[in-house]
Order: structure tokens, then sequence, then C-alpha cells
């Protein structure tokens, strides 16, 4: 850990003076997003290589439990933004811009914005993708020893009641609609999810639960269930951290993205400050460095991770060619509607 963080620290200062960004700065900075191991990981790779080189600047982490409660948060301090730079996700961002929330995107100042790819931007939000995540497959290797290469594997009738999956309106459970619509031959999300809905209603009778405690992944690491969905970034970590418990696949007919984008705060008292962090966070160095540490796709195209950690990503070319276009905004248009489907029929037919 001590020799990424140094070898972060290296890069960041570097790209930094390659950029002529030397000159004295100060001030202070507060950052609004995940709390718990998005917290940790983050603060331990990106804002310690940022204060490394930017060491006059002070940086504040507000910790969310979630998107729609950071929105909450900037609602509730439009008067006095208190929050200057905030990371959450592409369709609660768009809710923020629609309200005022957010300020423009400024390439002068923010130059990075340059050399991300073009999926990172969304129309009509004021804030650009800083992770790719995607759906995955997650299973306890002591119940199952062979690594699932489908996601057909969920329906597997072995597994009754050892299915965990969390229900819409959570964004997995959308997810996961969206996939079994295309395993069960449906046309585009956009044409209906009828037969998603349908094969998802297949799958309830298996399910052990809809609300995975604490989350999907410490049921499956503790052999509570032998299989779930996950996001892959934090999946690849738990995995890490138990001693080979947990598996994570990303199935060989593709997954889709989840896409959380970093954008500055209107009004807010630090916009200087604000501007230079969200830079450094889209820089090549500050993304690599995520990607190495919690396995989240890089956004710039020319940042440059190890091979090791970008196959543990949806980012190779292979995979990308298998990922499911989703544009998450029209998905919000009908995600109130599809709850209730599954509301009415996917959820009782559970045993």
């Amino acid at each position: 850990m001590k020799t990424k963080l140094l070898m972060g620290g290296i890069a960041a200062l570097a790209f930094m003076q390659s950029l002529n960004a030397a000159q004295a700065q100060s001030g202070e900075v507060t950052i609004a997003s995940y709390d718990g191991i998005f917290q940790t990981e983050y603060m331990d790779t990106v804002i310690a290589a940022f204060e490394e080189a930017y060491p006059d600047i002070t940086v504040n982490y507000y910790p969310m439990a979630n998107s729609a409660a950071t929105l909450g948060t900037l609602r509730a301090q439009r008067s006095a933004p208190q929050v200057d730079v905030v990371i959450f996700d592409v369709s609660v961002a768009k809710a923020a811009t629609d309200e005022g929330l957010l300020a423009e995107l400024d390439r002068d100042a923010v130059t990075n914005l340059n050399d991300l790819y073009d999926t990172a931007f969304t129309e009509g939000v004021n804030a650009a993708a800083v992770t790719f995540d995607n759906l995955v497959l997650l299973y306890n290797t002591g119940a199952i020893s062979e690594a699932p290469t489908s996601w057909e594997a969920l329906w597997d009738p072995a597994r009754e009641g050892r299915v965990i999956i969390p229900a819409a309106p959570d964004i997995q459970g959308v997810a996961l609609t969206i996939i079994a619509n295309q395993l069960a031959g449906g046309e585009s999300y956009l044409d209906g999810l009828d037969a998603g809905v349908e094969k998802m209603a297949e799958l309830a009778p298996l399910v052990q639960t809809w609300e995975p405690t604490p989350d999907p992944y410490q049921p499956i690491m503790n052999a509570q269930a032998d299989i779930g969905i996950g996001w892959n970034a934090r999946g690849q970590i738990f995995s890490d951290q138990s001693n080979g418990s947990m598996g994570v696949v990303i199935p060989s007919e593709g997954s889709v993205y989840q896409i959380n984008v970093i954008g500055t705060v209107e009004g807010s008292a630090n916009e200087e400050a604000a501007k230079t962090f969200m830079n450094f966070a889209l820089s090549p160095e500050a993304q690599a460095l995520f990607t190495e540490r919690m396995f989240y796709a890089p956004t710039n195209e020319k940042s440059e991770p190890s091979t090791e950690a970008l196959d543990r990503t949806a980012a190779t070319p292979e995979r990308m060619e298998t990922m499911i276009d989703i544009n998450w905004l029209e998905v919000a248009q009908f995600r109130e509607a599809l709850t209730e489907r599954w509301r009415r029929e996917i959820i009782p037919r559970s045993r």
C-alpha cells in the first residue's frame, strides 16, 4: 500500500509540473461522495496524491450513504453551499443539473475533460464520468467450485433459497431486469421489459432475500448465500479481502455500466480549489491510481493502469464489445413504473 501511494504521489507531482501547475495554490475543498469502502480507498489514493501535489489545499470528505442523499444535501444547502465537489450517480446528477445545483463544465480550467471517453459525457448533465463500474455475478467458492460463466447461473434450481438480489428500485435490480430481458430474447429495453420481468419472476422462487444485509457481498463471503449480484469494483475489493471465499465474474453475455460523475457545485465559495481537484481527479494518473486500487474502469483515454488491473474490469476490448448500451437517463423515466411491476409481478412469486 505504501509503495502504491508513493508511486501515485510521484506520478501526480510529475503530472502537475508538466502542466505548469506548480504555482502556489491554497484554500479548502469539500468533497461529498459515498461512504464506506469507497471513502476509504478514494482518500487513500486520489485524495492522498492530491494533497501531496497541493499541500496548501485542505481537503474535507463529506461521506454520503448514496447518491440520493447527496442530492438532498445539495438541495438543503442551495442558498449557502458547504460542499464544493460531488461524486454521484449520473441519473441523480441530471436532477441536480436541472435544479441548477451543479456549475457548468469549464473545459478551460478542467483541461482533462478534453481527454475523456465520449461516454463520459451525458447530454444535459453538468458533470463528467469519474468512474465506470459494471454489474457482476458474485458467488461463494465453497458452494460453487467452478466459476459460472453466464447470468443463467442465477436461475440454477440447485441454488433455491440461496440467491440474493437487491430489488428495484435499487439500480442493481433494474440493471438485472434489463439483462434478463436480453437473455429472454426481448427487444431493446426502450421497447418494453415484459420478457425481462417474466424471467425475473421465474427467478423469484430461488431468492433468499431481495434486501441483502448489510450488502450483497457479506452474505456470500460468509456462506449465508451461494450466488448474487453486485458491482465489480466493490466485488473485487471484497473478494481480495475474503481470502478466496467469494468469486467475481463478468458473464460472457456482457454486462451494463454504472457511471459515477464528478462536478462542481453552483455557488461554491471555493470555486478555484474545486476545479483544481476535479481536474486532478480526471487526470490519467489519478484515474490509473484508483483503477489499480479499486478496479473501476478509467474514464480518461490516456490513463494507463496495469494490464492486471484492467483485466479485473469491463474495460478490456473483448468485454467492451459485449456491454449492453444503456442510457440511464432514459431508464430513469420508467424506473418507478418498473419498480411497481417488481412489487406486483416479481416479489410476490418468492417462496
